[in-house]
Formats: structure tokens, C-alpha cells, sequence
């Protein structure tokens, strides 16, 4: 097992969320990420990139002890980790509670329970929250028989039955018996009066979350292959999702590193346009129509202050991201310093992301879903700025820290933004004049990219213009539709990307390493390979996607959570945790192998 003292490895961590934070927990029971009362938050615990200064909260054997059981409860939220302790079994049980609406309850409330079976089991609670980049310790007070830690408009309430006594920073040991299983609930409450929940009932609201997330999971498409997969995934994807504003953060961590001991350690507590625009479609595809029209309505509210400009990512609220910065103090992971807060790409221009958002609007559409006048609008102003800007140069899709190119997936995808536009305008009023202009605009970009993007020698599109190099993003041409599925342009990209950018096995680099302006390398970038896997199923090679697709599967983390990346010699988990895209890209591959022929082409 993962000793509780040293860090884990990242694919270790489960996720516990409620749809508007996130905690990580280790094998060993330590929660050692947990931002409040949001994404974005302050951290209270903090050890997964500041060490232990930065706090945990540890439920588990009192000794190191290997743990036989570790699962999510099927179509659930509840994780479940059992330990062997010697004649008995430990079992901690724990999630967040997602409804609190209409109820006086904290909006922030973390049940964890532990239970033996067998034999009496020692074990103990490790409590020690700290607060924000200056790790605060906190003002401790006693409120009955709970225990109150206070930073000002924030305060923590932790509470058992039985009653155990626990001070922070100091391990407090517990006996469990077996059919007295101990209850502790964690509430939180930031600038609002602070709700104290009994553990038992705060038991029974986890009983009745859990039904509905079953009820949730129930409503997805039965006929989807790789159901089981699928279903994690998109409730991964939920829990990611911040409630009140329908916005989906890329991963609820920091600076966990893409190469460890480097620098490449970046802030994804974030929303990128382009990945809502990514879940409209996956879970308009399982079934989920209002999760996806609740998708469009956070793209459409986060944008209305700068548009037609389309910011390459957001707050949670729909406000610029703070500046970046490092935290002075902080370790990092595994010694991966800078930790940072805030993130520079924020005022990149990225073309792609107006294809992503109008391919998104159009999906919609498609599905019977009319726009309303202002989302039309809105639409209509992202595609008359890619048909003005389309021939100048961007950032790219993998926001290198480098000088503007002309990206060849930042045009296509400028091409599929002024085509979808096209396509919703079939159903909806445009005058003729814009019409014109955008058409043009399309075939300006068609024409473009085919002489200036194309390598004959390859036989495949590159990654820039004048450039040899290649860009696993291109694997999306057969959905962009720019050139028929079935073309030589088409499987001679598949083909060369395969080739040039195969990490081993399914895996793949996202471009040459190393050739992105940044010292160090990274793994293998996971969502290109569930992209590959959309790209086989559709040129028509379903049997290719399927195999490909289980060999993902089978490189999953134990929980079936993915992160960013992957080191392709060690399989370790590297990037943020657990990562929307890539969850977001395996329903997608999913969808795109339900639609397949069977021929295998």
C-alpha cells in the first residue's frame, strides 16, 4: 500500500465531490487536496503540492496495512477502501453530499465513515488544516462536541459519533469495533453562518445522494458500448462541474507536473470553453440533454463581457483568471516546483476555440434544440470574427509559451466554426450579406490549409505552416469534415501521427516532445488517443477502435479516473487530476464507436 507518510502516486487519488468543490484521497485514507468553498478556493488541505505543512485529513489504520479493496460503489459518488489489519478489515466509506438545496445544510459537507469487520481494528484520524498559500493553522474552538477551526469568513466543523477527541496536528488514536462503525462529518461555511450536521444524519443524506446519483447514471443511453466506463466517466465529468454556474473545471488541481521535477506544472482550477463545448456533445450523445443545454448557458454568460472575443479560459463565474503566479514556500510534488495559482494562457488567442464552441451550438441544433435570439447572436459574432482573423496567427490548441503561428488545427477548426455557423443559419434568420462572407471566408480557409498545411512527402497535414512536424490534434479531421472521411489526406494524417507521435502501445504524444519552447519533456497526451480511437471508428476501422479503446481502458486507474498525461515507460499517471478532457474524449470515442459501421475498412 501507499505509505500514509510519503506521497502517492497520482493515480492513486480517488476523487470525492459535490458539484461545486473536490477532494483527492489516497489509498492510505488521506484527503491531501481539498479547496474551499470552490475549485478555485484556498486549499485547507494541501500536502499533495505543499508537503506537510500544507495539511491532510487522515482516516486508516493506525499501521501501514495493505488495502484489499478500493472501488467506487457502482453509479455512485461513494468510495469505498478497505485495508487488511491484521485478524480484521478497516473499511473507509466517504463522499461529499451533492443536494443541499432546500435544506438548512452546509453548501460543503464530507462524510466519511469507518467500519471493521472480523475483529476490532485500531486506527487513526490525522486532522490538520491549514489555510490557504500561507498554510495558516487555524483558531480552534469547541462547539459541544465539535470541533471548530476558524480563519475568519471561513470555518471548518468537524464532528464523530461516538465522539472522538481530535486536535489539529496531532494523530488521535480510535478503536473500531465491528457493528460500531465511526461516523465523522466535515462541514464548511465561508462568509455564511456555520451549520452543524449530527454524523448520523449526515449519514443518511449520503444514503440519499447516493440514490440519486444512481437515478442519474439510470438515464444514460443503455446502448452505449463500454457502458460501465462510459457511465464513470460522465459522472466524473458531473462532479467536475460547478453547480451554480453550469461550468466545467478542466481538473480541480494545481501544479501537478507533466514532467516531474521540471517546470511544466500549470493551474487547471479553470473552465476552457473548449471543453464545455467537448461535454455538450458528450453528454448530448448519452442522453444528457439538460447537462448539455446547461453547458451552452455557461459558455453563452462567461462570454458576454468580451465578445465577439472568445477568451481562451475563464473563471468559474465567467471573470478573467488571476494573473499566474508561484507560491513561495511550497514544495510541489515530488519536488516539482513552481506550485502555481492562476494561469498565463488566459490571455492567449486561440482560433480553435470559436470551432469547438460553434461545432458545439450546432450539435444542439442538430439534436432539435432551437437557438435563442441571443445565443444566435452570440454565434453570429463568433463566426464574423474568425472569418476577419482566421489568416493571422494564434497560440494553438496546446497553449506553448511560445511566439503566435499558424497553427494548421487552429484553421481547420477556424473552417469548422464559419461551416457549423452555416449549417445552424439553415434554420435560423441571416441575412444574406453575412451569409456571403462567411461562405467565403470557409472556402478562403479550405484553400489555405490544403496548399500551405499539406505535406505531400507525408502524405499528411503538419503541425504549422513551413513546419515538418505533426500535431495529434489532427486526428479530429474526420469529424471536422473539412475533407471526406475516406479521403488519402484523411488516413495519410491518421497514418503519419500514428507513426511520428506513437508513445508505445495506445499511447501518443500530442507533438514531438520537447518542441514546445519549454525546458523538459512530458508523456503521452491521453485525450489524442481517445481522439485516434474517434478517428479509427470514423474512416470506418471499428474493429481498430475497439481494441484500441480497451487497451485505454486497461491503462486506466484503478477508480477508472484518467489524468493529463502518462509517462509511456512507467504508465504513472503525470498532469492534473482527474483531467475533463480526456474523460470528455473517451465518452466522445464511445459515441464515435456506437455510430461506426462494423466493416473494418
Amino acid at each position: 500500500m501507499t505509505d500514509a507518510r510519503a506521497g502517492a502516486p497520482i493515480g492513486d487519488y480517488g476523487l470525492l465531490g459535490d458539484t461545486r468543490t473536490a477532494a483527492l484521497v489516497s489509498s492510505a485514507g488521506a484527503i491531501d487536496w481539498f479547496c474551499v468553498p470552490r475549485f478555485d478556493g484556498e486549499p485547507v488541505f494541501g500536502r499533495l503540492v505543499g508537503g506537510p505543512p500544507a495539511g491532510t485529513f487522515r482516516l486508516g489504520p493506525a499501521t501501514p496495512a495493505p488495502v484489499v479493496e478500493r472501488r467506487y460503489r457502482r453509479h455512485t459518488a461513494t468510495l469505498v477502501t478497505t485495508w487488511q489489519v491484521g485478524g480484521g478489515r478497516l473499511t473507509l466509506t466517504e463522499a461529499m453530499v451533492a443536494e443541499v438545496a432546500g435544506r438548512l445544510l452546509p453548501a460543503t459537507l464530507l462524510v466519511r465513515r469507518l467500519s471493521a469487520q472480523g475483529a476490532a481494528v485500531d486506527a487513526v484520524v490525522e486532522f490538520d488544516p491549514r489555510h490557504g498559500e500561507r498554510q495558516r493553522p487555524p483558531r480552534v474552538r469547541h462547539r459541544g462536541p465539535a470541533l471548530v477551526c476558524e480563519w475568519g469568513a471561513l470555518a471548518l466543523c468537524l464532528a464523530s459519533a461516538p465522539r472522538v477527541d481530535v486536535v489539529p496536528g496531532r494523530p488521535a488514536p480510535v478503536t473500531v469495533a465491528p457493528g460500531e462503525p465511526v461516523t465523522f462529518v466535515l462541514a464548511v461555511a465561508h462568509r455564511e453562518p456555520l451549520v452543524h450536521v449530527d454524523p448520523r444524519a449526515a449519514w443518511d443524506l449520503l444514503a440519499e445522494d447516493e440514490a440519486r446519483w444512481r437515478a442519474w447514471c439510470a438515464e444514460i443511453d443503455e446502448a452505449l458500448p463500454f457502458r460501465d466506463a462510459v457511465v464513470r466517466s460522465l459522472l466524473t465529468l458531473r462532479l467536475l462541474t460547478y453547480s451554480p454556474s453550469n461550468a466545467p473545471v478542466a481538473a480541480p488541481t494545481t501544479s501537478l507536473p507533466e514532467d516531474p521535477g521540471g517546470v511544466r506544472n500549470w493551474d487547471y482550477r479553470y473552465v476552457w470553453p473548449r471543453d464545455a463545448s467537448i461535454g455538450i456533445a458528450a453528454f448530448l450523445g448519452a442522453g444528457k440533454r439538460r447537462e448539455a443545454r446547461g453547458f451552452l448557458a455557461w459558455l453563452l454568460h462567461a462570454s458576454r463581457l468580451q465578445r465577439p472575443r472568445l477568451p481562451a479560459l475563464l473563471t468559474l463565474d465567467g471573470r478573467h483568471t488571476p494573473r499566474e503566479r508561484d507560491l513561495a514556500g511550497w514544495s510541489g510534488y515530488a519536488g516539482s516546483a513552481p506550485v502555481r495559482f492562476g494561469n498565463g494562457a488566459a490571455d492567449q488567442h486561440q482560433l480553435d476555440g470559436y470551432g469547438w464552441v460553434v461545432d458545439a451550438a450546432w450539435v444542439l441544433v442538430r439534436a432539435g434544440h432551437r437557438l435563442s435570439g441571443e445565443t444566435w447572436r452570440t454565434i453570429r459574432g463568433f463566426a464574423d470574427l474568425v472569418a476577419h482573423h482566421w489568416s493571422e496567427p494564434d497560440a494553438g490548441i496546446w497553449e506553448v509559451r511560445s511566439a503566435p503561428a499558424h497553427h494548421v488545427h487552429s484553421k481547420l477548426m477556424g473552417w469548422l466554426a464559419l461551416d457549423r455557423a452555416l449549417r445552424i443559419a439553415g434554420t435560423h434568420r441571416l441575412p444574406a450579406r453575412q451569409r456571403l462572407r462567411w461562405e467565403t471566408a470557409r472556402e478562403a480557409v479550405a484553400a489555405d490549409v490544403r496548399t500551405r498545411g499539406f505535406d505531400p512527402a507525408k502524405a499528411s497535414y503538419v503541425r504549422g505552416y513551413g513546419a515538418a512536424d505533426l500535431d495529434a490534434a489532427l486526428l479530429l479531421l474526420p469529424v471536422i469534415g473539412i475533407d471526406d472521411p475516406d479521403s488519402p489526406r484523411v488516413r495519410g494524417t491518421i497514418a503519419a501521427i500514428r507513426r511520428e507521435l506513437g508513445a508505445g502501445g495506445p499511447l501518443l504524444y500530442r507533438y514531438p516532445p520537447g518542441r514546445d519552447g519549454l525546458p523538459g519533456t512530458e508523456g503521452a497526451f491521453l485525450p489524442c488517443s481517445f481522439w485516434l480511437v474517434q478517428a479509427l471508428a470514423g474512416t470506418g476501422r471499428r474493429a481498430e477502435a475497439v481494441e484500441l479503446f480497451q487497451a485505454l481502458l486497461d491503462r486506466a486507474g484503478p477508480l477508472g479516473l484518467y489524468a493529463e498525461e502518462m509517462d509511456p515507460t512507467t504508465g504513472a499517471y503525470l498532469g492534473n487530476y482527474p483531467q475533463t478532457l480526456t474523460h470528455a474524449a473517451l465518452v466522445q470515442a464511445a459515441l464515435a464507436i456506437r455510430e461506426a459501421p462494423d466493416a473494418t475498412g
